[in-house]
């Protein structure tokens, strides 16, 4: 079991296919970390709440997910998780994370530059996953 939040998630979890889908949406990066923190928690929750869930950066998220860019650019604030915490957790809890190819290309990130376990996705899978998903939110 995973506790996550004051929630247990077991490790155990249905196969992508049976799992409804829910897409959140960041485009918000360093210059507003709340936003950033919500999401990754959000994006957690719903995939300890059993969703397929995906994690769409597009603009100032994309930045978040350069490997290094968290420890080098984030303020810490006492009390409250970091954003390597709360991306630490989405990760564990299976939430797959895709950074827009256009941002990336326009902002000169290359996918090796993107943390572990993050990929580039084209706009059409944003349209694609919102046309499919059980649920959306957006920061």
């Amino acid at each position: 079991m995973i506790q996550l939040l004051g929630q247990t998630a077991l490790e155990e979890r249905p196969s992508c296919a049976e799992q409804p889908l829910y897409a959140i949406v960041c485009a918000t990066g360093f210059e507003n970390e709340e936003r950033v923190r919500s999401a990754l928690m959000f994006a957690a929750l719903a995939a300890s709440a059993d969703y397929q869930t995906i994690l769409y950066c597009i603009q100032g998220a994309v930045e978040v997910m350069v490997k290094g860019a968290i420890a080098a650019r984030e303020t810490p604030r006492p009390g409250l998780p970091s954003i390597a915490q709360r991306l630490q957790e989405a990760l564990e809890m299976g939430v797959a994370i895709q950074c827009c190819t256009q941002t990336m290309a326009n902002k000169r990130i290359l996918p090796a530059d993107l943390v572990e376990g993050v990929v580039p996705a084209g706009a059409m899978s944003l349209i694609a996953l919102t046309t499919r998903a059980k649920g959306t939110i957006s920061f």
